[in-house]
């Protein structure tokens, strides 16, 4: 069994590809993977015709983040102790691969592990996708140090320590391979969004740990498939939320969140309204329907918990202190 893999999955991304990959082939140590999602464009040609040497998976259809991964890695299983899940807009530090491997090594109690996510895009900020360590709130919304809702830190090395957290962003985590298929994986009825943080909640529940670890950073571009305003986005955002609340958490506990939850995202389609943005508001609503279409094929996870938080700070709702109270970032909480 060899230690580790890189493994990047790729849907129509030769442009992201082109960009940053050669990012990686220069920082890292370990073998790269290109699994490719059935792109339409000429992504494998180019990966042929210029870098050989990276070994690429053909996926017969596009079946999203999640379930693109879980095809990938189920090929991949028995063949590596550790995967490296790295989306194709990201640019990665010398040394970043072996950091994050050794600290799973070293910790053996921990599952995964992700590095401080910094913005390609905007030097100096932190990124939208995992940022300083991610955390949800008592009603499952997520938020980050470094970024809470639209409020983007400066990384000033405020979080340049390494800390439990509640979930490590799918945009570049480290697992360990048990872990991955022993937990069943990502849920590809998600299809893209949420669904790492599901996992992480799973492996969680089961005793296992999350950690972020900030002397490792990489930069991510973000937006690379599906844009962040996207109102598609917003619906799988919402929907899968939902979903993963719904697996999770007890039944009567479940019913307590969803309650508070349709109230809050009725506003926030009225938000949306306001904001002559009808495609967002319109995604709520559709994000609602497919929750009560999809929900009934979904096993209430039996060891489904309440997920005490990895931060010490124990926020029952993250909206309340960010628009009530105006606290926008981690450190005001």
């Amino acid at each position: 069994m060899q230690e580790a893999a890189i493994v990047i999955l790729n849907y129509n991304g030769k442009k992201m590809l082109e960009r940053f990959l050669p990012s990686v082939l220069s920082n890292s140590i370990f073998p790269i993977i290109v699994a490719d999602n059935a792109s339409t464009d000429d992504s494998i040609e180019f990966l042929k015709s210029h870098y050989p040497q990276v070994q690429h998976l053909h996926l017969a259809e596009n079946t999203g983040f999640a379930g693109g991964y879980n095809k990938a890695l189920g090929q991949l299983k028995g063949g590596y102790e550790y995967y490296i899940l790295l989306n194709s807009d990201v640019e990665v530090t010398k040394g970043w691969d072996r950091g994050l491997i050794e600290f799973l090594k070293r910790n053996t109690q921990v599952a995964s592990v992700q590095p401080k996510i910094t913005s390609a895009q905007f030097v100096g900020l932190f990124d939208y996708a995992g940022a300083g360590g991610g955390f949800l709130d008592e009603l499952g919304y997520p938020y980050c140090r470094g970024r809470i809702f639209d409020s983007i830190e400066n990384d000033l090395g405020q979080y340049d320590d390494h800390i439990e957290v509640d979930w490590s962003s799918g945009a570049c985590m480290a697992i360990r391979a048990s872990d991955f298929h022993d937990h069943g994986g990502f849920d590809d009825r998600f299809f893209a969004h949420m669904e790492e943080i599901d996992l992480c909640w799973r492996i969680r529940s089961s005793g296992r740990k999350i950690y972020y670890l900030g002397s490792v950073e990489v930069r991510h571009l973000g937006g690379g498939t599906l844009a962040r305003n996207s109102p598609k986005k917003t619906m799988l955002n919402f929907r899968n939320s939902l979903l993963m609340l719904h697996k999770n958490l007890p039944k009567s506990r479940f019913l307590k969140v969803y309650a508070t939850r349709l109230i809050l995202d009725l506003l926030a389609m009225l938000v949306f309204v306001g904001k002559g943005k009808l495609g967002d508001a319109k995604a709520i609503l559709k994000a609602h329907i497919g929750f009560f279409n999809l929900k009934n094929m979904y096993n209430r996870y039996s060891m489904a918990s309440n997920l005490p938080s990895g931060s010490n700070k124990n926020i029952k709702s993250i909206l309340w202190h960010y628009y009530v109270k105006g606290k926008k970032q981690f450190t005001m909480l």
